[in-house]
């Protein structure tokens, strides 16, 4: 669900009571719609990340660092300049607002006192991050806004800071449960109470207003035309019950996840009811951790989908094109299968060139070639003499002879370019950081499918980029290795491995290559399934079940000449079949 006013709140306490007091010593933009600012205090280190991010905004420590960009963007620079240094005297959240205010003390140019705010409004699509005076001007915003995308509320630098447009909602603190149950009587009775109750209640989210419905009348979408007396006296009671468990701070982080399969479904600050048996509440550590669950996994996809978005529409384009090609090509090598006819009509024509004569548009020959020796019709070209038409259907029998050795050969390549093609949008979606991304470009770039132009950070074209493989750890202790793109693949396969290791690649499925390291020892049988389990993981078949998985030592994997890169060969193998779980495969992931 998107981080509700209430919920805010309870993040905002959480916050305050670590934060304050607290020096900011660097500011971070990992992302365009992130920043990050590591803090230190009596309790050591923290790092607060605020995203803006369309259906993810909010606010919340982490605990790994985030990759940076080569260069800071405008936004990061003018933070560093501005917040740098500064102390955190507190964080507030306005009344009923999904926006929170970092007040921070500070000294200007001139090292005169002064205080700034670090203004975070987390509201779906209209999110921003804003820093402004102690005039309450705006020095800048990570999303500038002017009088053409918005006519109500400019944001630009220079101009004094204005509170977003009021909603059309009653603040949810000046009412009573009896207040809401007499406003229920007087509403649509077709209307559901969940629907009124989110238009009428400022700062309250979808689930919430469901909530108080369903623990008024046991129903989460309960129309109000079938409430009855007593069912309006108890949602006056839910409601003051809820909003003294607010006022009282008593809020907890609960995660939702669905019980048929534990996938994160919602988060909140109490526990949820409505959803019976269908999902498992359970409390998280801090609203932190909760927020970090629910959004970092998803949100740290999003950002590598879209920071490859370049790289995968090229190369499903070449992909497509090449798919195109194949099938142009198969169509000309089908034609090509009737070549024979072409060499039976010059034949025919030869044997019988006593009886035609030059511009004859067809021929009546008694066809030889036919047990009965029946008559056929062969078509002529006017133009030609009867010596040259043959030779005409003598030349089309050697073009088609020749054009299935040529076509065979090609689609041979192609097949196997449209193979590597494939194994490469598998790697995409491997790639974890920008290294990988470079590492991947460079790989396209040899193979040629990117030019030296498309490259991006021409200083570093001459240099290899280096990347490190996915590093696994079995429950016995032998380490595992798993390529995340085709040149690693070659180099962990090909290089780094020794030739006892045990080598493990998804049965005729794009993936990656996986080295089980022995030491010297004799596997366990833990290890190989585990290791076959990372290998499906990371593979086209990643949500599949029984997936069949080839292993075999080192040394039986050889890499053919001109191979492309993660082409290898074996024949020596044995196959186990898993199902990839995720959850086993994370536990057993090193870095």
């Amino acid at each position: 669900m998107p981080l509700d006013a209430i919920c805010l709140g309870a993040v905002t306490h959480e916050l305050n009571e670590t934060l304050a007091g607290c020096r900011v010593e660097k500011v971070y933009q990992p992302d365009r719609d992130e920043i990050v600012l590591q803090t230190r205090g009596q309790g050591g280190a923290k790092r607060l990340l605020v995203s803006i991010a369309a259906g993810a905004a909010r606010v919340h420590f982490i605990d790994a660092a985030r990759e940076n960009p080569a260069a800071p963007p405008m936004f990061c620079m003018l933070l560093r300049k501005h917040v740098q240094g500064a102390k955190i005297a507190a964080i507030v959240q306005p009344s009923v607002e999904r926006m929170l205010t970092i007040e921070l003390d500070t000294t200007d140019e001139m090292g005169v006192p002064c205080k700034k705010h670090l203004i975070c409004e987390l509201m779906g699509k209209h999110s921003n991050v804003i820093l402004c005076g102690e005039d309450n001007r705006i020095i800048d915003a990570m999303r500038r806004v002017d009088g053409d995308l918005s006519g109500k509320r400019q944001v630009l630098p220079g101009l004094f800071y204005r509170m977003p447009p009021a909603q059309d909602k009653h603040d949810p603190f000046a009412l009573s449960g009896a207040g809401v149950a007499a406003a229920v009587t007087q509403a649509d009775g077709e209307q559901t109470l969940d629907r009124f109750l989110l238009g009428q209640l400022l700062g309250f989210s979808p689930l919430l207003c469901r909530e108080l419905s369903y623990r008024a009348t046991g129903d989460a979408t309960a129309r109000i035309g079938t409430l009855s007396d007593a069912q309006r006296e108890r949602l006056g009671q839910v409601y003051d019950d809820f909003m003294t468990y607010v006022q009282e701070k008593r809020w907890k982080p609960f995660l939702l996840t669905k019980a048929e399969n534990d996938a994160v479904f919602d988060f909140t600050f109490l526990p949820v009811t409505q959803y019976e048996g269908l999902m498992t509440v359970s409390q998280a550590d801090s609203f932190s951790t909760l927020l970090a669950v629910f959004y970092e996994k998803k949100g740290k996809i999003e950002r590598m989908a879209r920071r490859s978005a370049d790289l995968h529409k090229t190369v499903t384009n070449a992909r497509d094109r090449l798919a195109r090609k194949l099938a142009v090509q198969q169509k000309e090598l089908d034609a090509t299968q009737n070549r024979e006819q072409y060499k039976r009509m010059g034949d025919l024509i030869t044997a019988n060139l006593y009886q035609l004569e030059k511009g004859m548009n067809k021929a009546t020959v008694v066809d030889y070639y036919a047990e009965d020796c029946p008559e056929a019709e062969i078509t002529l070209d006017v133009r030609l003499t009867p010596q040259q038409n043959a030779q005409r259907y003598f030349k089309l029998y050697n073009k088609a002879k020749t054009a299935e050795s040529v076509l065979t050969q090609q689609m041979e390549q192609g097949r196997a370019d449209l193979d590597y093609l494939e194994s490469v949008l598998v790697a995409l979606e491997e790639a974890e950081s920008e290294r990988d991304l470079s590492q991947l470009r460079e790989e396209l770039t040899q193979t040629g499918i990117l030019s030296n132009k498309q490259t991006r950070n021409k200083k570093l074209r001459s240099k290899p980029v280096q990347a490190k493989p996915f590093h696994y750890r079995t429950s016995d202790g032998f380490e595992v290795f798993a390529g995340k793109n085709n040149l690693q693949n070659d180099l962990l396969t090909l290089k780094t491995a020794f030739k006892s290791d045990i080598w493990f690649h998804t049965q005729k499925i794009h993936g990656s290559h996986v080295i089980l390291v022995t030491d010297g020892r004799e596997p366990t049988d833990q290890a190989m399934t585990e290791a076959a389990m990372i290998a499906a993981y990371h593979s086209k078949a990643r949500q599949s079940s029984r997936v069949p998985v080839d292993y075999t030592p080192v040394r039986q994997v050889k890499k053919p000449a001109g191979a492309k890169p993660g082409m290898v060969i074996y024949h020596v193998y044995q196959t186990a079949y898993v199902t990839p779980e995720e959850t086993v495969v994370e536990k057993l992931r090193v870095e």
